[in-house]
């Protein structure tokens, strides 16, 4: 008998191998300062769920947006651009809880959805979330380092690099190459169990749905985060430096609101465009099926 095997015919064997593992991933990530305190206890109880309900393309998906996110983000943790960019994000490279359950808890309810309702959109859904999530850190990690001023995707003008709602075009492929290695990643692993129980017997998708799948929905998913940057998110200018900072906060005081809706944070961008890339993966299943 497989591990596989062995997962599918215990669930308490899966939910301590999940805990077991996601606290040993969540503990060197907290230890990295890639994850605050908060940002940890969210990813172990993410991972935990997704290993009891879900197949190694779900779990492992989950790994590689993680893993492949921080990466970038400690790779280039020193460089001055990004740095100064950062300083007007909302919040830095240290995922804390919210962040974590922005990035991964549609997927956590999608996940649980399919090992009792195994349906094909279900699984190209998550994988368009997924790969949002991750074209959209991809683009933020390494489109700070371009060498050209972004342009907004609202006014066509060029901004400050740090502004939400600007993008270059080395983000732009950044975010490309994010959605398309989450495709990439689902497209090996569809050979294995998709989920357990009678939901592991669904047929795995095409590999080349799953790569297009992920690299279209994750571009648009970037995009359209940045267009709700650029238009709804809530945005504050410094009473201190004068710049624009999605931070209620600048300087050591208070910033003045400038546009956008106060519960509009980044967080919620992040998950509106995520679900809207999951839909767009959607329909590619369907269009392929």
């Amino acid at each position: 008998m497989d591990i596989w095997s062995l997962l599918d015919a215990s669930p308490l064997l899966r939910l301590a191998v999940g805990a077991a593992g996601s606290i040993l991933i969540a503990g060197a990530a907290w230890k990295l300062r890639a994850l605050s305190g908060s940002g940890a206890a969210a990813a172990i109880l993410l991972g935990t769920g997704y290993v009891f309900w879900g197949g190694p393309i779900w779990f492992s998906l989950l790994i590689a947006f993680f893993v492949s996110s921080t990466l970038w983000s400690k790779w280039k943790k020193h460089h001055r651009a990004k740095a100064q960019a950062e300083s007007n994000y909302a919040k830095g490279s240290q995922r804390d809880a919210l962040q974590v359950f922005a990035n991964g808890g549609a997927g956590l309810l999608l996940c649980a959805a399919y090992s009792v309702w195994p349906e094909p959109w279900l699984l190209y859904t998550f994988i368009g979330v997924m790969a949002s999530v991750n074209a959209d850190t991809w683009a933020t990690e390494i489109g700070a380092l371009s060498r050209s001023e972004p342009i907004s995707v609202r006014t066509l003008r060029r901004v400050p690099a740090g502004t939400s709602g600007g993008v270059t075009p080395l983000g732009t492929l950044a975010a490309l190459l994010g959605g398309a290695f989450i495709g990439a990643a689902a497209a090996l692993l569809a050979e294995l169990p998709l989920a357990w129980g009678a939901a592991a017997a669904q047929p795995a998708p095409p590999g080349a749905a799953l790569l297009i799948a992920g690299a279209a929905a994750g571009l648009a998913g970037a995009l359209a985060d940045s267009w709700l940057g650029a238009t709804v998110q809530a945005m504050y200018r410094c009473r201190v430096c004068g710049s624009d900072t999605e931070r209620a906060e600048h300087c050591g005081r208070a910033a003045e609101p400038v546009r956008g809706f106060a519960w509009m944070t980044n967080d919620a961008v992040n998950l509106l465009s995520s679900l809207l890339a999951g839909i767009i993966a959607a329909a590619i299943g369907a269009g392929w099926a």
